[in-house]
């Protein structure tokens, strides 16, 4: 199973690299999300600081979303996702290396560039850090969510709009906890527990999100 997930990941990877128009296109947008909002608002630090773990985190939210649609069409229309449930193999652990790489291509890039962005902001570094721990507690957890959405609407018109309904609900716990861990920090109070609850539904996500993904899949193959 491990060298299938490795392979899994390795494949994705190599086409992602091949099309890094894609990637950028993640990345780019994060960026004009969320340097918009200085613009718009104007210099005084104090209100930056307020609204810079929200807007930072509905960025990366949105930027997540981009590429979910293309998670499961491309081997869906090539046939490459019919083998992937026809070999013996377990489909879940094929399903989290997927999930892997559009991680790799698209959340973590977006947690790389999230110190720069906050400094338009003015965050102390207590605040970058939170940013970047929630960060990269959160966002594998909107892959995975936003992996169940991509399986289920698989094949179906107008899908991305579906999708978004499907997932945006789900995100907003993450939402919630990624930026009050920012919050929290900047306020005082201290942001562990936020980010506590954002490792407890990641861990709940790696476990639960494979198999609702696999099932989603065998029903939309169907």
């Amino acid at each position: 199973m491990l060298e299938s997930l490795y392979w899994v990941i390795r494949r994705d990877l190599t086409i992602a690299l091949r099309r890094r128009s894609d990637i950028f296109t993640t990345l780019i947008f994060f960026m004009i999300v969320v340097s918009l909002f200085p613009l718009g608002i104007g210099p005084e630090p104090d209100t930056l600081r307020l609204i810079a773990p929200g807007v930072v985190w509905v960025g990366a939210l949105l930027a997540s979303m981009l590429a979910l649609e293309q998670l499961f069409s491309a081997d869906h229309r090539d046939g490459t996702l019919e083998q992937m449930l026809l070999t013996p193999q377990p489909l879940a652990p094929l399903v989290i290396g997927k999930v892997v790489a559009h991680w790799l291509v698209s959340g973590l890039p977006l947690v790389l560039i999230s110190p720069l962005l906050g400094l338009q902001y003015d965050l102390p570094w207590e605040g970058l850090r939170a940013l970047i721990i929630s960060l990269l507690l959160g966002t594998p957890t909107l892959s995975l969510i936003g992996a169940i959405g991509a399986a289920l609407t698989l094949g179906l018109r107008s899908g991305g709009v579906l999708l978004a309904l499907l997932v945006l609900p789900l995100y907003v716990p993450v939402l919630i906890f990624g930026a009050g861990a920012v919050e929290a920090t900047l306020s005082g109070l201290g942001g562990d527990a936020h980010l506590r609850m954002l490792a407890a539904i990641l861990v709940a996500s790696l476990v639960l999100a494979p198999l609702a993904i696999a099932a989603a899949l065998r029903v939309a193959t169907d």
